[in-house]
């Protein structure tokens, strides 16, 4: 019985990782597709617990991720050419609570975000590979000023400033992501 319970979960194993490597990545340092260690939203039990008082969707929409802290989750827009990493939030005049932007790159390694152009004050979370919180940084709008990680990255995750500290994200918080399997 328990061999057979142990052959039903590698399976599913075997058939996760195959669904996790047909996703398309994007958000890239390069044009190369980087190690990506979040679940898919077809792992039922990769659905994320909703925030208190809010519901949160099984799947994210294309070309989003869902980015979870504990029982808070980030919606994040993924970045998925050079040019929209470099764009990333400038110019807009808002980014709503409980959104954000996320940074992929192909590897660790310190990180440097500026605000030229972006007209909202930013938290960014930088991870390592495995989604810890490396540093949190606090950027005002519509400066030059580098924001450098204090640790080698391969994430980074902008939300409005405040919304870290508020939900408890501090270094060697882990993060979980979903990613869209469509």
């Amino acid at each position: 019985m328990a061999d057979r319970g142990r052959r039903r979960r590698a399976v599913g194993r075997l058939w996760l990782l195959a669904a996790a490597l047909s996703l398309p990545t994007g958000c890239l340092a390069s044009e190369q597709n980087p190690p990506v260690p979040p679940t898919t939203a077809a792992d039922p039990a990769a659905a994320p617990p909703s925030a208190v008082g809010t519901s949160t969707p099984a799947a994210p929409p294309f070309g989003k991720a869902l980015v979870i802290f504990g029982r808070d989750t980030v919606i994040a827009e993924v970045a998925r050419t050079t040019e929209e990493r470099e764009r990333g939030l400038m110019y807009r005049n808002d980014v709503p609570e409980g959104t954000g932007m996320m940074f992929v790159f192909t590897d660790e390694e310190v990180r440097s975000f500026w605000m030229s152009n972006t007209y909202v004050a930013l938290d960014v979370a930088f991870m390592d590979s495995s989604l810890r919180v490396v540093d949190v940084e606090q950027m005002e709008p519509e400066t030059t000023q580098i924001h450098d990680s204090s640790a080698p990255a391969m994430y980074a995750l902008e939300v409005p400033k405040g919304w870290l500290a508020a939900h408890g994200v501090r270094v060697g918080t882990r993060a979980r992501m979903v990613v869209s399997s469509r």
